[in-house]
């Protein structure tokens, strides 16, 4: 399921737990068993798919999307499978509950897939479900009371709460802030060098946007015709955060951002029509210190006459004569967020999909062209179409796809057909961000974590408890975020970021005194012993915080053992968070 580095040393992990003998650090231990390893498990459960019951196996299709199983849906020739190995009973990663359609997404989805032969996975478990929300939306793990109370409630809407819970929380502001700054490359030094001031000041813009749900519409809109101070109106840092300001490289900025076209691809006269709307965009200086003033400049231009129009042409081909006096960013900025261009909101649509899924229905997403099609075009425009009904509200699309089937799929395949993950038939595994990463273990040690930046304060002080996808500058930073793939913010775009698991990582979470530290010295898991009275419930209380799950039977019974002495209820600490199934989402 997962990279085979992590493979390779979460099996070396879990060899301590199997042994069931303590270790005084966590460097020692041999690799004499793998049965309990939850990697394994997940590999053997591949090669062992489980029939369908039986009771759920019908050929026949329903007419329209009514809510009832997809397995009503599946072919004769989709319940060919083997067996699966019964002896094997622990499944913390699915549910045994039958994949309903919840709503028009996975009637697309669904029909597609049933098109092309491909089985999906069964939904995720509980468990699994809470964490890739949390993780999701909010980049955060859920604490082991809210784990707790959520696998405990019996409502059968309890996901549908969770969900409606999440998109109201601090921390969905703060992360979704967190990939705006990404794409809208908000950092004060080389090579965008907004300058502290404006950063700041662009940072906390984007976050009352995401704060106040602005429309994305006027949210795209306020960008692109803001005139005024970078210091005193945030937006116009958007025109500063590239690093050309001739109009042919704004022209593939906008491209890139809001319509998630490589402009540079496009025929020379196209990419030069389109920057017609950005040739009177000017750039002035103040008094004050990195201060700058953007505006409309209807004097810019060696041989142009404020007096001349302005020629342009969309980037759908349709030419535009812009009379003199008028600011062409608008005219343009108009066009973009009508309700009659596709373009725009299936942009964000795919956007927001592959943040949550993983992979974009066009992919990558900030590569859209003729030929780089969708995978499920259908689908693609429908999430447009709901997002324009909607009035460009992007929390209604979150909630829509992560309340279909869709998005509660289990990660593990049901199928080896390479194009399964293609067409979304399971969640895409994928290791979490840097800031994720670093923030979820500070949570669990209860410790804190030092953010450098080359410029001084006051520009760049920061609370003792600041979390990581709350840094408000992509140059304040620290060499764990540098080391796990934090993007520089030089480009905008989505791979700009790094998920990819590496052994310099992964040796970094094992032997670093960083990281020992901080389960050695934080007084996180000390916090978390105080609330056991008991072995048992200590490695309970572990596997909520750190995997936000209860352990399965053949854990228990190993992560007792060494939960009867402090030393190896760290040692299961540091075992849990350098496991795949800390590190990433599934």
């Amino acid at each position: 399921m997962f990279g085979s580095s992590v493979v390779m040393f979460g099996l070396v992990v879990w060899v301590v737990a199997e042994s069931g003998s303590e270790v005084s650090s966590p460097t020692t231990g041999s690799a004499t068993a793998e049965k309990a390893s939850p990697v394994a498990a997940v590999e053997r459960d591949r090669r062992d798919r489980r029939l369908r019951e039986d009771a759920l196996v019908r050929p026949d299709v329903p007419a329209s999307h009514s809510g009832q199983s997809l397995a009503l849906d599946l072919p004769d020739t989709m319940h060919d499978l083997e067996t699966f190995d019964t002896e094997w009973t622990d499944r913390p990663f699915e549910s045994e509950s039958p994949v309903h359609a919840h709503n028009s997404i996975d009637d697309l989805v669904f029909r597609n897939l049933i098109e092309r032969g491909i089985e999906p996975a069964k939904l995720c478990s509980d468990e699994t479900f809470l964490r890739r929300v949390y993780i999701d939306l909010l980049g955060t793990l859920p604490t082991v009371d809210e784990t707790t109370r959520f696998l405990d409630d019996r409502d059968e809407r309890k996901r549908a709460k969770l969900i409606d819970a999440v998109l109201q929380r601090d921390e969905y502001v703060d992360y979704i802030t967190m990939k705006w700054c990404d794409i809208l490359r908000v950092k004060a030094e080389f090579p965008i060098n907004l300058w502290p001031n404006a950063a700041q000041a662009y940072h906390h813009w984007i976050h009352e946007s995401v704060k106040t749900n602005r429309r994305y519409d006027e949210f795209a809109f306020e960008l692109l015709t803001a005139s005024g101070s970078n210091f005193r109106t945030p937006q116009v840092n958007f025109y500063r955060a590239m690093q050309s300001k001739e109009p042919i490289a704004i022209a593939q900025t906008v491209a890139l951002t809001f319509l998630c076209e490589r402009a540079e691809k496009w025929p020379t006269e196209r990419l030069e029509g389109m920057s017609g709307f950005f040739s009177k965009v000017g750039y002035k200086p103040t008094g004050e210190w990195k201060e700058e003033i953007v505006f409309y400049d209807a004097r810019r231009g060696e041989t142009a006459s404020p007096n001349d129009p302005v020629a342009a042409v969309y980037p759908n081909g349709v030419k535009a004569i812009i009379p003199a006096g008028e600011d062409p960013r608008r005219v343009f900025a108009s066009w973009l967020v009508h309700e009659k261009n596709p373009w725009f909101a299936r942009a964000i649509a795919n956007r927001v999909w592959f943040w949550l899924l993983g992979r974009g229905i066009v992919d990558p997403p900030d590569d859209v062209g003729p030929e780089n099609p969708a995978s499920n075009l259908e689908l693609l425009n429908h999430l447009a179409d709901d997002l324009i009904a909607a009035d460009f509200d992007l929390k209604h699309l979150f909630r829509e796809i992560l309340n279909s089937s869709t998005y509660q799929l289990s990660c593990i395949p049901a199928t080896e057909d390479p194009d399964a993950g293609v067409h979304f038939a399971h969640y895409h595994p994928r290791r979490l961000d840097a800031e994720v990463l670093i923030d979820a273990i500070c949570q669990i040690t209860g410790t804190t974590e030092v953010y450098m930046s080359i410029i001084p304060e006051p520009f760049t002080f920061l609370p003792d408890h600041q979390r990581a996808i709350a840094l408000p500058d992509g140059s304040i930073t620290s060499s764990f975020l540098e080391t796990f793939g934090r993007p520089a913010r030089d480009t905008g775009m989505e791979l700009e970021r790094n998920n990819r698991l590496t052994a310099g990582q992964a040796l970094h979470l094992l032997n670093s005194n960083h990281i020992r530290d901080k389960l050695k010295q934080g007084p996180g898991i000390k916090e978390l012993l105080r609330q056991a009275i008991n072995s048992t419930q200590t490695a309970e209380i572990l596997y909520l915080a750190i995997l936000s799950r209860r352990p399965t039977e053949t854990e228990r019974m190993t992560a007792e053992e060494l939960c009867r002495s402090h030393e190896g209820t760290r040692d299961l600490a540091w075992a849990l968070v350098n496991t795949d199934e800390f590190l990433f989402r599934h």
